[in-house]
């Protein structure tokens, strides 16, 4: 695992899992939304997107978590490993309007800064939509990943599992 695309629902646990990661594994963790996030909300266009993008996948490790479906090919075609958060929906908006109450008129540390913490109706439309609307079409990518490690992580549960598992065989190399 050198270089590993983190996808899933917002509060899936994303920027946590590839934070974790990148502490774990010793690599560069890049957070799309702090990228791609300009201050006071103001998205980069995705020609600026799939750029950085390109550039970032040239390089011989990296961790990247995010959505952002339109470049998406990007990180997948270069990713040795892909992991796909697929946490309940509930636990999912759960955690978007806890983080919002953690980080009320504050930055998150995966954000750029100037991006202060914000939940509107639409992104938790997106979030309790994400099962029925975006989910089909990212198992179906990963179906055709047969080169690829694809890791699908269903609950908090097994994400620290999988992350105890991935503890032991590092410290036991």
């Amino acid at each position: 695992m050198k270089r590993i695309a983190i996808i899933g629902s917002g509060g899936s646990g994303k920027s946590t899992l590839a934070t974790k990661l990148g502490e774990l594994l010793k690599i560069n963790v890049y957070h799309l939304d702090a990228l791609f996030w300009k201050p006071g909300w103001v998205g980069t266009s995705k020609e600026e997107q799939s750029r950085v993008q390109h550039e970032l996948v040239k390089q011989d490790e990296w961790i990247m978590d995010g959505n952002y479906g339109g470049t998406m090919d990007i990180r997948l075609h270069k990713a040795d490993t892909i992991i796909f958060l697929d946490i309940p929906r509930s636990t999912c908006l759960y955690r978007v309007i806890k983080r919002r109450l953690r980080y009320r008129n504050r930055t998150r540390p995966d954000m750029r800064e100037g991006c202060e913490e914000r939940l509107n109706l639409d992104f938790v439309k997106w979030v309790w939509k994400y099962p029925i609307e975006k989910k089909p079409g990212i198992l179906a990518r990963l179906g055709n990943e047969k080169e690829k490690k694809v890791i699908i992580l269903s609950s908090p549960k097994e994400v620290e599992r999988f992350l105890f598992r991935l503890e032991e065989s590092v410290d036991g190399n």
